[in-house]
């Protein structure tokens, strides 16, 4: 097992040695620095478990090295206990309130600091241990989905092909009735064409999570999306849409947010079931959303149909679950939320008020730093 690893910062060698000396006692690794102008360089080669931190030395003092250390992100999650002369109330606080886990007051006293040392420590291994309980789950999950993919596609495929092969034949065995060639000829070019979506979806399924985004404008957004839902799905079905942010700029992948709006729309107008045309009604709306994260834009998409089926709430975002008796069909809420998801989004679905179905749509605007307040960058 590897002996977890220190560095001690103080620009006194003899307080350096003296920690040093207690701690490799105990069967830790230390390594060492006296001014604080090393510390940023070293922890980047060295990646401590654990620091150490003087706060007064004459360079670079403890407070602008933690605050560097917590702008970083291969740095940020390494502990800090901060070594400080200051025992005012307001001195600690400060070194907490710039990102120290822990301090301890001069004259140190090596017992204190050794004891303050193994508690930090063994937050970084429970820490660790979840890391790597949340990454092996998160694997599960990706390969189950994958073979609830895979299960999927297979059926699906097979289905078709049959449908496919099923009319081929239809149209040998009738070759001598033009129009009933044509008809079945028609049935079996429309099976090739949920082929064709499958595979389509698959690959938006596949695309990286770094994406190349540009900035456009919120209102062609939403109508260049609703267009594309029309032409798409062949429909002219109208969309009540409420933007009063207008001309808002946001950043995006513009392709990927339009077909993942789309997919959203076309859920919307089926679920109607059988209702004439002029009965559906699909409202959209945008507004503002403040988060710690920082603004998103939210877009909830409403209808009046049949609302969501009981026996599929709980696997709406599976793959190849659907109401409908189609073959071939059952992605499109799996692709629309992953699509968004790559743009640092979600979706979810719940029962609207009064019957139908709301979908809600969060898209991110911009990020909050972590260390500047209220300052904000925009999503990237």
């Amino acid at each position: 097992m590897i002996a977890p690893k220190i560095l001690v910062v103080d620009d006194q060698p003899v307080n350096v040695q003296l920690l040093k000396r207690k701690l490799e006692r105990e069967g830790l690794q230390i390594i060492s620095a006296y001014h604080g102008s090393e510390v940023i360089g070293l922890v980047a080669r060295e990646k401590p478990d654990l620091i150490l931190l003087d706060v007064m030395m004459p360079d670079m003092d403890g407070i602008e090295v933690c605050q560097r250390l917590q702008a970083d992100e291969e740095t940020r999650h390494i502990p800090v206990i901060f070594i400080t002369a200051r025992a005012s109330k307001e001195g600690k606080l400060e070194g907490l309130g710039v990102g120290a886990v822990d301090y301890i007051t001069k004259p140190i006293d090596l017992d204190e600091t050794l004891a303050r040392v193994q508690t930090q420590l063994r937050f970084v291994a429970i820490n660790r241990q979840l890391l790597d309980l949340t990454r092996r789950l998160e694997e599960s999950r990706r390969a189950a989905a994958i073979g609830a993919v895979t299960q999927g596609i297979a059926h699906n495929m097979n289905n078709l092909l049959g449908v496919v092969l099923g009319y081929l034949e239809l149209v040998r065995t009738t070759a001598d009735n033009p129009e009933q060639v044509k008809r079945n000829a028609g049935h079996a070019t429309e099976a090739v064409q949920r082929i064709v979506a499958i595979v389509r979806q698959l690959s938006f399924l596949a695309i990286n999570s770094r994406l190349h985004r540009s900035r456009c404008q919120l209102d062609d957004l939403l109508k260049g999306a609703v267009t594309r839902f029309q032409h798409e799905s062949k429909l002219n079905a109208p969309v009540e849409i409420s933007n009063p942010l207008g001309a808002l700029s946001i950043e995006t992948h513009i392709e990927l947010f339009e077909d993942t709006l789309g997919k959203i729309l076309l859920n919307a107008w089926e679920s109607y079931g059988d209702q004439p045309a002029a009965g559906r009604r699909i409202w959209l709306r945008a507004e503002l959303l403040e988060q710690e994260a920082g603004r998103a834009l939210r877009l909830t998409i409403e209808d009046a149909g049949q609302g969501i089926d009981p026996e599929i709430r709980e696997q709406m975002f599976d793959p190849f679950i659907s109401t409908k008796r189609t073959v071939g069909v059952g992605m499109g809420l799996t692709v629309a939320r992953h699509a968004l998801r790559n743009l640092g989004g979600d979706i979810s679905l719940e029962d609207r008020p009064g019957g139908g179905t709301r979908a809600v749509l969060l898209h991110p605007l911009e990020k909050r730093r972590l260390l500047d307040g209220d300052s904000r960058v925009p999503f990237a």
